[in-house]
């Protein structure tokens, strides 16, 4: 296939050219109708190119086929069968996968209990049942890694009336499970596996980076094009390949979730960035995994500042490590990663990709250079010499045992069914109608469903207090909780 053309790219630049006008939406009118305050600050070209008529992308006038070109396009330099673009993140791609794997099945889905918050809301949405899969657990320093091919065996054991898998690989963390071994499990059963792959869309384009996972053999997988690539926020598509998935269920399940009014914009940077990686792709990622490495050296200098990389690694760790996420380990200097972020923010206007109790993570990309890590370092080595008395807010840190909450409801029933809102000592032993989701990364710690026990509250209440950011939660600050009303 010709690599050199962008047919949604060219598209626009042809509806420039040639000074098209529509009596359509949007109503801004290339941006005629905008305020001129608002044009200050977005510019008027976004508004130029947020064009939703762009012969072939709407609803009305799809038989020109400019999209499809795109997907076609996208799914060979991937080494894929298909795939398909969407504007509305992969919280919707991964739900468009969840459904067409298990939804109307009454045998439930094999889950990773560390998924991000949007596959727990498709199992909302849905109402399949999830069988969870339990993630590793580094107790030393409370932190978890994907699920082993040998964890997925024996969910498979227990539930062989499951419909199918979904792992998430790479975590935001940059750790990875053993893709390959658990597709060969999951196809010995004759089972698909979803790959929620949304911090990996780089992974295909240079072989020092984790094996992506259609070349491991997954079924489906979904990847956020804004993180890790050149794409603008929301874009992400959805991979396919084999027969144990059907592509046309998967298509309409996706057309339920989806937009029927696309952003032509986050459609065009997909397919630019797609032609970027083909033509340039090992030679810009071999630079952002050099520059990278340079901040490890930089960074593992400072006193008590460690970088985590074999630490993730080996027996009862992860598979393989995206090193262009640079975590750092903080507890060697006494203060939490909450304090370091805020910080950076307020002094440097740094802003770090999460923090947690003890950790800082720097995501780094292709975009980023010697001069933008020097920036990094020097702004957390000006961070670490101002740290005279550290006096970090305590979190009460649960055990492996006590994350593990039991789901005795399905994640639907408690979400819609009736609830009530409880002062948080009140809630021990209730069952949970909310999810409760540290963020940054956005995986749940208590989801709907799930009975709720003491030193969980007790970690999301002190967790608050030290900086934790709860958000999706009824009462952010943890004070109540909504549990499923007794009736």
């Amino acid at each position: 296939m010709d690599h050199s053309r962008t047919p949604l790219l060219e598209a626009l630049a042809d509806y420039h050219r040639m000074g098209r006008y529509g009596f359509t939406p949007p109503g801004h009118r290339q941006g005629r109708g905008a305020d001129e305050r608002v044009l200050d600050v977005i510019g008027s070209d976004a508004f130029r190119s947020d064009v939703l008529v762009i012969a072939g992308l709407d609803d009305r006038l799809a038989r020109n086929g400019y999209l499809a070109r795109a997907e076609a396009l996208m799914a060979d330099a991937v080494r894929a069968e298909t795939a398909f673009f969407s504007t509305c993140g992969s919280s919707l791609s991964v739900k468009a996968a969840m459904m067409a794997v298990a939804g109307g099945h009454d045998g439930g889905l094999l889950v990773a209990r560390d998924s991000h918050k949007s596959i727990v809301a498709g199992l909302i949405f849905s109402g399949v049942q999830p069988h969870w899969i339990t993630p590793r657990w580094d107790a030393q320093h409370h932190f978890s890694h994907p699920p082993s091919p040998q964890q997925v065996r024996q969910a498979w054991e227990q539930h062989p009336e499951a419909s199918g898998a979904l792992i998430v690989s790479p975590t935001p963390y940059g750790t990875c499970a053993d893709s390959a071994a658990i597709a060969a499990i999951c196809h010995e059963r004759g089972k698909p596996l979803i790959v929620d792959e949304a911090w990996g869309a780089h992974l295909p384009f240079h072989p020092d980076l984790p094996t992506w996972a259609m070349d491991a053999g997954a079924d489906i997988c979904v990847v956020s094009v804004h993180k890790m690539g050149a794409g603008f926020e929301q874009g992400s598509v959805f991979h396919l390949q084999g027969d144990l998935v059907d592509p046309i269920r998967l298509s309409e399940c996706a057309d339920l979730l989806m937009t029927t009014s696309p952003n032509v914009l986050i459609y065009a940077a997909m397919d630019g960035w797609r032609r970027q990686m083909v033509e340039r792709g090992h030679e810009l990622l071999g630079e952002a995994l050099r520059v990278a490495e340079h901040a490890r050296r930089q960074l593992t200098e400072i006193p008590g500042i460690e970088v985590l990389e074999q630490e993730l690694l080996g027996v009862e760790a992860s598979h393989d490590l995206d090193r262009l996420q640079v975590l750092m380990d903080l507890s060697g200097t006494g203060a939490s990663g909450y304090q370091a972020a805020d910080w950076l923010r307020e002094h440097r206007r740094i802003d770090m990709g999460l923090a947690d109790h003890r950790r800082l993570l720097a995501t780094l990309s292709l975009g980023d250079d010697k001069g933008t890590v020097d920036t990094l370092v020097d702004a957390i080595r000006a961070w670490r010499d101002q740290l005279t008395e550290p006096s970090p807010a305590r979190i009460d840190l649960p055990s492996p045992a006590d994350l593990q909450l039991d789901t005795v409801m399905l994640p639907r029933d408690a979400f819609f069914g009736p609830a009530e809102t409880v002062p948080v000592h009140e809630a021990v032993g209730r069952v949970a109608a909310e999810q409760l989701t540290p963020y940054p990364p956005g995986i749940p710690v208590i989801l709907p469903g799930e009975m709720i026990d003491g030193p969980v509250l007790d970690y999301l209440r002190t967790g608050v207090e030290a900086g934790m950011n709860v958000p999706d939660a009824a009462d952010p600050r943890i004070r109540t909780i909504r549990v499923v009303a007794r009736l």
